[in-house]
């Protein structure tokens, strides 16, 4: 498809334009065609912005922590359902050769009073070895003698919501308290990740204070497991043998970084309604596209179709003649792609200060909907050119 693109591009620039000439001939329906095509990319775009969006930022974290693999629950689901296991795997963990450290996570969400607002919100709770790095995080990793107090944790200054002159606060140095669960916690300090699809805010905090918020927690069950190795070992050799080594124990799944990662972005792929609606809405873009095109194509053919008959009385092949409303469908693509991309530029920005999801424009992305734009325009066009050839010159005259 990409090279019949090109060599349809070469033949456009040997022969006289036009296809351009007929399009800029009627201006008010140029463009609106121009319109069509910018709202289908502008469609796609967003679609895809937002898929990329829910995949990048539910696995921040994930590509924040300091492991190389992960014991997680088999009853998992993702990051938010997590499930829990026996802190003795970790124990057992540290007998494979190649393994530096093993430590435990807790997790849980639960309602707290915005500092600012007062208002009710749900956050997810992240309890950690304060002794023990768990997050390449420099901001996290230089205040962890801070959450060893009772009640202190820290605030992720990328949570979606109205806490702008709390921040401002903490960042002066007076630590904001609010209420969570029912006992009043002091926030301390900040770091960022951003928010997510699964929560709109985090703290950080050690495990102790994290069993203090939720009594429900057995100490001796953690919902993640990070396994840190030593220097020149094969995190995928080390999973293997970890895998034997736990064989007999069913209630623990085995996973190096890139599979964990893998592991929630599949979760809201394929097990959640969001990802579907997504990658649905990046199809509707495109058919949306390939209608509009048509439509205009269509119309074009047929208020020319005497032209048409005219160049084929006088001998021209059809081969030609298709060039020529292929020529209208590149032009269409790359006109109508111009401002579909600007204002994705715009609507990008707004839903960033809006949600602080990390929507963001790329030129893969940029490429990919050119490239989609071109063969939506080429596939419209190739069902508007059917007219073309059936055109006659002994039914026109």
């Amino acid at each position: 498809m990409i090279g019949l693109i090109f060599q349809q591009i070469q033949q456009l620039r040997r022969r006289t334009p036009l296809g351009w000439l007929q399009l800029s001939h009627q201006k008010s329906r140029f463009l609106v065609a121009l319109s069509g095509i910018a709202f289908a990319d502008v469609l796609m775009f967003m679609q895809l912005g937002f898929q990329t969006a829910l995949f990048d930022s539910n696995t921040r974290l994930h590509h924040s922590m300091e492991a190389d693999i992960f014991l997680i629950s088999p009853q998992a689901r993702n990051l938010a359902y997590l499930s829990t296991f026996s802190r003795r795997r970790l124990l057992q963990a540290m007998d494979i050769p190649g393994v530096k450290s093993a430590e435990g996570m807790y997790l849980g969400f639960i309602d707290w009073k915005n500092p600012q607002t007062r208002k009710q919100t749900g956050i997810l709770v992240i309890g950690i070895n304060p002794d023990k790095p768990a997050f390449n995080l420099p901001e996290v990793n230089s205040q962890l003698n801070a959450i060893k107090l009772p009640d202190t944790m820290l605030f992720d200054s990328g949570s979606r919501g109205e806490y702008n002159k709390v921040f401002a606060q903490i960042e002066q140095g007076k630590p904001a308290t609010t209420e969570i669960g029912r006992r009043t916690i002091t926030i301390n300090g900040l770091f960022k990740v951003g928010a997510s699809f699964i929560a709109d805010g985090t703290l950080i905090t050690s495990d102790q204070n994290f069993l203090r918020v939720f009594p429900r927690q057995q100490p001796g069950a953690v919902n993640l497991a990070l396994i840190q190795l030593q220097p020149g070992y094969d995190p995928k050799q080390v999973a293997t043998a970890l895998k034997s080594q736990l064989a007999d124990k069913n209630d623990v799944k085995v996973l190096t970084k890139e599979e964990f990662i893998e592991f929630e972005k599949n979760y809201w792929q394929t097990n959640t309604a969001i990802g579907f609606i997504f990658s649905l809405g990046v199809t509707m873009g495109f058919l949306v596209g390939v209608i509009i095109v048509y439509q205009v194509l269509s119309t074009d053919v047929n208020a020319h179709m005497k032209e048409y008959a005219t160049f084929k009385a006088m001998g021209y092949r059809n081969a030609y003649l298709l060039g020529v409303v292929f020529e209208e469908a590149i032009i269409l693509a790359v006109l109508g792609f111009l401002p579909g991309v600007t204002v994705s530029f715009g609507l990008y920005a707004m839903t960033r200060n809006a949600t602080n999801l990390p929507v963001i424009m790329t030129l893969a992305r940029a490429i990919q909907v050119q490239v989609l734009t071109i063969i939506m325009c080429m596939i419209s066009g190739a069902i508007a050119t059917r007219k073309v050839q059936s055109a006659d010159p002994a039914d026109m005259f």
